[in-house]
């Protein structure tokens, strides 16, 4: 990256460091259960909500005591099931074309980040009916308040149920809009182990490294505060003593609750410290691919970490420390050695690659634009990458077996 850019992103990046205080972040008001839910949307005069979720959850019986529960309060509940693993614009227009024909006045969004992603687009939507999608991407397009926003992850990872992101696939473009306001911070949360439980173990291995890495990254970057800094060395720690307990018994409520903590914690982390070049990567490699978010995460993180080089060192240590591979006594260097060394362990014994397949070599020029695109100048990254810089980065995560 030449001089004039550098400095660029670094100046945008102060500006929005020193303007942390002063920014409207919020944090969700958190409900205990589902009938403390019902009542306090019965109080706020809510009759009819949005459900918005995917047919997986929709089938395995999850939205059904939620809903239960809403009647007995006497609201009504309209189901939007049809939300991808990858949320698309139809997905988004569809679901908001509900709302407005049943009358809703809340949306409920249960699933994991991509059911929140949809929520928080038809929100956006609704706001500006006449404004198409394309229009709100970025930051701070959605100024306007949304609808009550009620969010219920049944997945430790994505964090969204605290964060003001959302990213929609233009599946014809095969792009990602990414959108970050203070308004798509939901309103209400319910974090419940319960619905976690029957998450398959390749999910609960994706959606526990996505939030390792949403607390990485907004660690190491240069926007960090004590809240987000204690947030994050927190998530870290308790993603490393509780992911392989909940990936091996689904059925352990301590080690769900624990990862679904974790998942809030990274969340709050990131919404005000941000992310950095492994997720501008993997919203690339999604929209481009439709690979799962928390996959291209997880796969690119050790090879990312290791790109950032001295730049991250003495603050992948302190992780380091955090997640219980280090102690203060080795060099910054060997501490975050380590940390990187345990993460692709980690996702050795949760099952996940260490490359990506189907990644094509004709396509890494322009999805290294869009990750460049994305994160500069916003992203605090401890090392700025141009997209050349960053294409690297796409041929080492690529398997290339598979096309001899």
């Amino acid at each position: 990256m030449n001089a004039c850019k550098r400095f660029f992103c670094r100046v945008v990046q102060t500006v929005f460091r020193l303007a942390l205080p002063i920014l409207p972040y919020r944090e969700p008001k958190r409900v205990e259960n589902r009938s403390a839910l019902a009542e306090e949307l019965k109080q706020r005069g809510i009759g009819t909500v949005l459900f918005v979720t995917d047919h997986g959850v929709r089938q395995a019986g999850l939205t059904r005591p939620l809903e239960e529960a809403l009647s007995a309060a006497g609201i009504r509940a309209v189901v939007y099931d049809k939300t991808q693993a990858n949320p698309t614009l139809q997905n988004v227009e569809e679901a908001r074309a509900l709302y407005c024909k049943e009358g809703c006045t809340c949306l409920v969004a249960m699933g994991g980040g991509s059911a929140m992603d949809c929520a928080k687009a038809i929100g956006a939507r609704i706001a500006y009916p006449k404004k198409p999608l394309s229009k709100l991407k970025g930051l701070l397009r959605v100024l306007k308040p949304i609808p009550l926003l009620v969010a219920i992850p049944t997945t430790a990872g994505t964090g969204s149920e605290v964060t003001l992101a959302a990213v929609i696939t233009d599946s014809e473009q095969k792009y990602k809009y990414t959108m970050m306001d203070f308004t798509l911070i939901p309103h209400i949360v319910l974090l419940d182990p319960t619905v976690t439980v029957s998450l398959p173990q390749a999910l609960t291995a994706t959606t526990g490294m996505d939030a390792l890495t949403h607390a990485v990254e907004a660690y190491i970057g240069r926007s960090t505060t004590k809240e987000t800094r204690k947030a994050a060395l927190t998530a870290v720690s308790l993603i490393f003593s509780n992911i392989e307990a909940a990936y091996q018994d689904g059925g352990n409520l301590e080690a769900r609750e624990s990862m679904l903590r974790a998942a809030y914690l990274a969340g709050v982390a990131f919404s005000k410290s941000y992310v950095g070049y492994i997720h501008a990567i993997a919203h690339s490699l999604g929209g481009q691919y439709n690979l799962p978010h928390g996959l291209c995460n997880a796969v690119l993180m050790p090879y990312v970490l290791k790109a950032y080089g001295k730049s991250a060192e003495k603050k992948l240590h302190r992780l380091a420390i955090a997640a219980g591979v280090a102690d203060e006594h080795v060099s910054a260097h060997e501490g975050a050695t380590r940390l990187i060394r345990a993460i692709e362990a980690l996702n050795e014994r949760l099952s996940i690659p260490k490359t990506l397949a189907g990644i094509r070599s004709e396509d890494i020029p322009l999805m290294a634009k869009h990750a460049a695109r994305e994160a500069n100048p916003l992203y605090p990254v401890p090392k700025l990458m141009n997209a050349a810089e960053l294409a690297v980065l796409y041929g080492e995560v690529a398997d290339w077996s598979e096309a001899k």
